[in-house]
């Protein structure tokens, strides 16, 4: 998939990732990946500023944890970041919707 075309989209795939369970960055990533078929396929210098500005807007919160022994900083949403999720989900619903109504072939006129 051509990055491009996540322009735009990147923060709230993010927030969709997290939006059953909190991750660390890799885990977002690997989440990522399982559900787009492996399409999505985001180096760490993408994902990792983007978590980042996501929690200085306050959408999503981190700490420190311990996972297989590691310590990795963990994401989960705020308050505020599901509603942006539930924001984005409608506008993404409703800009698939319009795409796909003009993108459907048509029968000719006829």
């Amino acid at each position: 998939m051509k990055a491009d075309a996540l322009r735009g989209h990147l923060d709230a795939l993010l927030l969709a990732v997290l939006d059953n369970e909190p991750r660390h960055g890799y885990a977002i990533i690997e989440a990522l990946q399982e559900r787009s078929g492996g399409v999505l396929n985001l180096p760490t210098g993408t994902v990792y500023p983007a978590l980042r500005r996501l929690e200085r807007a306050g959408l999503v919160e981190s700490a420190w944890s311990t996972v297989g022994g590691r310590e990795r900083r963990t994401y989960q949403l705020t308050t505020a970041g599901r509603r942006t999720l539930s924001a984005e989900r409608s506008a993404w619903q409703e800009f698939a919707s319009t795409i796909g109504a003009v993108l459907t072939p048509r029968p000719a006129a006829g």
